[in-house]
């Protein structure tokens, strides 16, 4: 194989394994608009159910955010229970934002246009990162994500590519024999 076929082959590696070690890093592209806005589910279960997450009235609707049981199994709660009032808040909630995603809030059409209902989601700014003077060669099969739990670098793979953003184009673009800042 040629240097530059091996070169790429690594690069190929090393983007699939910050996917995998959770670098958080998405080989996507970008998020819709919708993505800035997050469910604040626990005022829709107030106005569905009182709040009450574990409810059934034996009106056909379970749970805090009242899953008919058609639509509770069709969209993956049965991995969790039967019924969306058997499953946990967080279970009922995994549901619902796959709904979400899906269809918005039209299945809860009016406690889906309650104020508060959105809540604004803003990305949390890592804090300045500082070198500690020190250096890493990067190795075959590194992630930033790795370096830093490694090193035990607060902020993780975030400082990390901060403090050497003036050498790595992307978090997931980095190479054997590079020397990084940590």
């Amino acid at each position: 194989m040629s240097r530059i076929g091996s070169r790429r082959v690594r690069l190929a590696l090393t983007m699939v394994t910050a996917g995998i070690t959770g670098a958080g890093i998405v080989l996507s592209g970008a998020a819709p608009a919708s993505a800035a806005r997050q469910v604040n589910w626990d005022v829709v279960a107030k106005c569905e159910s009182g709040g009450r997450w574990h409810i059934n009235t034996g009106n056909g609707y379970y749970g805090g955010l009242q899953f008919s049981r058609s639509t509770w199994k069709s969209n993956g709660g049965g991995k969790y229970a039967s019924t969306a009032d058997k499953a946990t808040k967080g279970e009922q909630i995994a549901v619902a934002n796959k709904i979400h995603a899906k269809r918005g809030l039209s299945p809860w059409p009016t406690c889906g246009k309650k104020s508060g209902v959105y809540k604004k989601v803003t990305a949390k700014k890592p804090a300045a990162a500082k070198p500690s003077g020190k250096t890493y060669v990067i190795r075959s099969g590194d992630t930033l994500a790795s370096i830093a739990t490694k090193k035990k670098i607060k902020g993780g793979w975030r400082t990390l590519y901060a403090l050497n953003k003036s050498i790595l184009d992307s978090p997931s673009q980095i190479l054997p024999g590079q020397r990084i800042k940590l």
